[in-house]
């Protein structure tokens, strides 16, 4: 029975691996030599949120919900769903990426640079913590390198599917702390292939 249960719990883990592992979509790695600076886009256009139809039917989801118990709640989390990505994931993608690069080799920031790396959102699971059940956040993104200017000009994009984010040893209460881990764990993942790959 313990064999059986390690054996399930090592088929969940590499499923979760192989998850978020990048899917090149198009160009190649090898045209991004040479680049060491990314002007960063973060895009959530046409995100989708699982058990929804769209964002707009879980913000009214939500947003309805709170309002019952609270007056004026709704509306602090409709603002809060939308601020956190600018104040959270931003913030939080930038950190992960820059700090795996000791010597600077390769940076990114939301200032203008020469080429742009677009994160295109397609999925945001905010997961849930409810004290003695909790579930990771989870995000699909599209990442794009282009030349600035000239998005038609793709060097490189890859997707990744299932991006979990965990942290605060299960304190995790807060959605958009949850979902902030995942642009940090994304962001690892990127920089672990621009230094096997590209550098």
């Amino acid at each position: 029975m313990k064999k059986q249960f390690v054996s399930i719990v090592l088929v969940l883990a590499s499923l979760s691996v192989s998850a978020q592992r990048l899917k090149t979509q198009e160009g190649d790695f090898k045209n991004l030599k040479g680049i060491d600076t990314y002007s960063l886009v973060f895009d959530y256009t046409d995100v989708q949120i699982p058990k929804f139809d769209n964002e707009e039917a879980f913000l009214k989801d939500k947003m309805d919900k709170r309002e019952e118990k609270k007056a004026g709640d709704g509306e602090r989390f409709k603002n809060d769903w939308f601020n956190d990505r600018p104040d959270k994931y931003h913030p939080k993608f930038i950190e992960s990426f820059n700090k795996r690069f000791d010597d600077n080799e390769l940076s990114v920031s939301e200032d203008a640079a020469e080429y742009t790396m677009k994160i295109h959102t397609t999925k945001i699971y905010p997961g849930y913590n409810v004290g003695i059940v909790r579930h990771n956040a989870e995000i699909d993104a599209t990442v794009i390198i282009y030349e600035t200017g000239n998005e038609n000009n793709i060097l490189f994009s890859g997707s990744y599917r299932d991006v979990q984010g965990s942290g605060a040893m299960g304190y995790d209460y807060n959605s958009g702390y949850r979902i902030s881990e995942c642009y940090a764990k994304l962001a690892k993942n990127m920089a672990k292939e621009f230094n096997k790959r590209v550098l």
